[in-house]
């Protein structure tokens, strides 16, 4: 019987990349795509340049969501591009999140409505009664693009003027996503259609017919070898069987040599941290990057917690310095990456509805390393007596968020 792994390419059959693309597809049907040329951003001014102009040059549809799409500066560059995308003849769909959008009214749509495009929160439910609803814990935490079904972003961004830089907070902010033309982003509007269907059950917009999809054919002229990307998309929501910490540990039990990981949030389950110290005191170089600053008092305290909890038992964690980190990236020795919107919390392991790009592809993977160490030049290295220096005050803070962990 054929099995998944064996379309891949011959130097990227490697055993724990077998084993993770096996998980992958018996767990959640998530088929290996192939023939995706992928572009790494880590600038948010010039990934939403590029996403602006894909969005105009729309001829078909575009589909978009985000948790936060913010009614700002960059939110109305945005909006314009898709308004000129649906006045042009292109079908337009947009998800948001209400509580990753607060302060953006549904009204904000209007003239997109006018132009007949569409735009809905995910699964919208009776503000007269939101706090009675069983799904107020739930939010849309993907940030997806997909254009004329072949142009795909994925990542971290957010859609509001923190993510390019204009925070007088955060300064310069340091996030991840990739725009992928290919195979995947087919993929990527099937999970599109599935949140849209779902959100628009008590209204009157039209469903999202799969039939609308069309295969997408790259030319195998334009293809960059160093760039023809085998890709799965593992989307973290309430119906799957495994989670996103699942998926985590494969990895990191899976890493040769090394296993680097940005994120944001470092509240891991109880799994992830033994999978951690484990890699670390077998002699994987496991390093983890998190921010300098909170934008949430608890988690960032709790963060700080399992942060020093990492370091007392081998693992290197980094504090990033130059601005705020929100890139969810993992880079492993054995070829395998994932980029996405998962953090490496509670909330994105159970609750959240995320979707990961995991990546199996060498000049990818060293591609996104070397981000990573060219990062490490702008980073603290953490260590037991920077935490024993800390007041008694801030380490009962740490505790203390971290008994509320669970809840965030």
């Amino acid at each position: 019987m054929l099995k998944e792994h064996d379309l891949l390419p011959e130097k990227e059959r490697l055993p724990r990349v077998r084993m993770l693309s096996e998980l992958n597809l018996n767990n959640d049907d998530a088929i290996l795509t192939f023939d995706n040329q992928v572009k790494v951003f880590i600038s948010g001014p010039e990934l939403f340049d590029q996403m602006i102009t894909d969005i105009k040059n729309a001829k078909k549809s575009v589909s978009l969501e985000f948790y936060t799409f913010y009614s700002n500066q960059l939110g109305h560059r945005v909006l314009k591009a898709l308004e000129e995308a649906a006045a042009n003849g292109a079908k337009v769909r947009v998800i948001y999140d209400t509580s990753g959008s607060r302060g953006t009214k549904p009204s904000f749509f209007d003239h997109l409505r006018e132009l007949s495009g569409e735009a809905q929160p995910f699964i919208s439910t009776s503000k007269k009664h939101w706090f009675t609803t069983p799904r107020l814990n739930y939010h849309l935490h993907r940030k997806l693009v997909i254009i004329d079904h072949h142009i795909g972003y994925i990542g971290g961004f957010n859609i509001g003027d923190q993510y390019v830089n204009k925070s007088p907070k955060f300064g310069h902010w340091r996030d991840t996503h990739l725009r992928v033309i290919g195979q995947s982003p087919i993929l990527m509007e099937v999970r599109f259609a599935m949140d849209w269907n779902t959100s628009i059950r008590r209204t009157n917009l039209p469903k999202f017919e799969l039939k609308e999809l069309k295969p997408f054919t790259v030319n195998r002229k334009d293809i960059n070898d160093n760039k023809n990307v085998a890709m799965q998309l593992f989307p973290q929501d309430l119906i799957i069987n495994i989670t996103a910490s699942d998926e985590a540990e494969g990895i990191i039990a899976g890493a040769k040599k090394y296993i680097y990981i940005q994120t944001p949030y470092l509240i891991p389950e109880e799994s992830i941290l033994e999978a951690l110290i484990i890699a670390a005191n077998s002699g994987i170089d496991v390093r983890i990057m998190v921010p300098c600053m909170p934008d949430h008092p608890f988690v960032y305290r709790a963060t700080e917690y399992y942060a020093k909890y990492l370091v007392a038992h081998g693992v290197k964690v980094y504090k990033y310095n130059d601005g705020f980190i929100h890139a969810k990236t993992m880079v492993s020795g054995s070829n395998i990456s994932s980029v996405g919107s998962a953090n490496q919390d509670f909330r994105s392991y159970t609750l959240n509805f995320e979707v990961n790009s995991f990546n199996y592809n060498p000049a990818l993977t060293q591609e996104l390393k070397k981000i990573f160490e060219k990062d490490l030049d702008k980073c603290t290295l953490l260590t037991n007596d920077y935490f024993a220096q800390q007041s008694l005050w801030l380490k009962f803070k740490q505790y203390f968020s971290r008994l509320l962990s669970p809840i965030f």
